[in-house]
């Protein structure tokens, strides 16, 4: 289980987010404070794993509060302002989550705290989880035909209403029957993310972020990164910015 906090001034905010945590077996809520100081005492005291943090309080901002307690917690923000995300993203937390934030975009978050953070009770050495298939099947307009597609071969998909553009290093472009909703599900997320409403990417043919768009490999396209979406991808890629820490 990995412990958590919320801090936050808005009691209806803690209240929406206990509530997420309840569905979310291996998150163990452990305190509640919409006081910055009480809640660094806490984790000043307790072994906390993860802190759902307000970023606008009034006694202590949650940049603040991060550079307070010095790594001793892993950090997800939560506020209904996008304009903190960079600020946050150069303090290492895990996840941004904008108000309101609903239980889907909640979960994403808290599965990603998971992949960082040791649960209490895991050690190391415990054996990781079974790989993703390294394909998968689509199906095409012909009926009765399903093609096999190579997840390495994938750079990017394109949604087309009820079909999708499955666009491959190879310059091929399948057409499948699928919507983008479900394909994304069924894609492994540390490999594929979604950049916007009609796109998803694979990670490792990124060649340049500039700006609202993305660039690939193999490709002469280039991506758009939507506002829904542009906080969760550049938390997947934080890890992989560098930067010179002041």
């Amino acid at each position: 289980m990995i412990n958590c906090i919320i801090v936050d001034d808005e009691q209806h905010a803690i209240d929406l987010l206990v509530h997420h945590i309840g569905k979310t077996p291996f998150l163990n809520l452990v305190f509640t404070s919409t006081d910055p100081v009480e809640a660094l005492q806490v984790v000043n005291s307790q072994k906390i794993d993860l802190v759902f943090l307000d970023v606008q309080m009034p006694t202590m901002t949650g940049i603040d509060f991060i550079k307070a307690i010095n790594g001793k917690s892993k950090v997800i923000l939560t506020t209904a302002y996008s304009e903190y995300a960079f600020e946050g993203f150069e303090n290492d937390v895990l996840d941004y989550l904008l108000k309101p934030i609903s239980f889907a975009r909640f979960i994403k978050g808290a599965q990603r705290a998971m992949s960082f953070i040791t649960p209490i009770g895991n050690t190391p050495s415990q054996p990781a989880a079974q790989e993703e298939d390294d394909f998968i099947f689509v199906k095409t307009e012909q009926k009765g035909k399903l093609i096999k597609i190579n997840l390495p071969d994938i750079v990017y998909i394109e949604g087309l209403k009820n079909y999708v553009s499955i666009n491959t290093q190879q310059g091929e472009k399948i057409i499948a029957l699928l919507n983008i909703k479900d394909l994304e599900e069924r894609l492994p997320a540390g490999r594929f993310t979604r950049t916007h409403k009609s796109f998803i990417i694979a990670t490792a043919y990124i060649t340049m972020i500039e700006g609202n768009m993305v660039h690939l490999e193999n490709t002469s396209s280039t991506i758009p990164i939507g506002d829904t979406y542009r906080e969760p991808f550049m938390a997947q890629m934080k890890e992989k910015i560098m930067s010179n820490k002041k």
